[in-house]
């Protein structure tokens, strides 16, 4: 069940971060910098802009990766029954298969739906930090902290992120927990420590 939930998380990564590249490339004039990564899929109305095959591309991708985390979230529980680890994984999950089910051109839902989606991610990434073990531990903590200090300075005081552009201060909150998506399905792919103190810890 472990080793299946690491694949599935993976791929859930592995899909995110190739979706989003392919979507660029497709996207005629798209400016990292100053572009939203969700107007790959639709920018908000009231001029709505949907640029084909990058919207389908994304939004296709994103539903696809949230599957991905949902089922790998269920087969870690099942493994390891741990719900403490398991929320915020499940509504990274539905976060970002929110995101390509309602793009930005629904800009009444799609902004909470990204936000439950990075800070979830960020507090999956904080919590994996006591039920997993050292090197790996430290890079889980670093990467969900990184994620949740971007997304909080964005909505605090979003001039101290301007240098990087709206398109790059959201990228050092989405790929940071991207990233751990990966690194962490490695990780249950990998053998299990046999000690006690190494295992990942069940609570229920």
């Amino acid at each position: 069940m472990g080793k299946i939930a690491g694949v599935l998380f993976a791929l859930a990564g592995f899909v995110i971060l190739m979706g989003i590249t392919t979507a660029e490339s497709f996207y005629p004039g798209y400016n990292l910098h100053s572009s939203y990564i969700s107007w790959l899929g639709a920018t908000p109305p009231p001029n709505i802009i949907i640029k084909q095959p990058s919207a389908t591309i994304f939004d296709l991708s994103m539903v696809f990766a949230g599957i991905l985390i949902l089922a790998g979230g269920i087969f870690f529980y099942r493994r390891y029954g741990n719900k403490i680890l398991f929320a915020p994984i499940l509504f990274m999950g539905l976060g970002t298969l929110g995101v390509g089910l309602f793009p930005a051109s629904h800009a009444s839902i799609h902004p909470l739906i990204a936000g439950i989606a990075f800070a979830a991610g960020g507090i999956a990434g904080i919590l994996s930090y006591r039920k997993t073990t050292a090197p790996f531990r430290y890079l889980a903590l670093v990467l969900g902290l990184v994620t949740l200090g971007f997304l909080i300075l964005g909505i605090l005081d979003p001039k101290i992120l301007s240098p990087l552009g709206i398109g790059g201060a959201e990228r050092w909150v989405a790929y940071p927990i991207t990233i751990w998506l990966i690194l962490f399905g490695g990780y249950l792919m990998g053998p299990r420590p046999t000690s006690k103190a190494s295992k990942i810890k069940s609570k229920r």
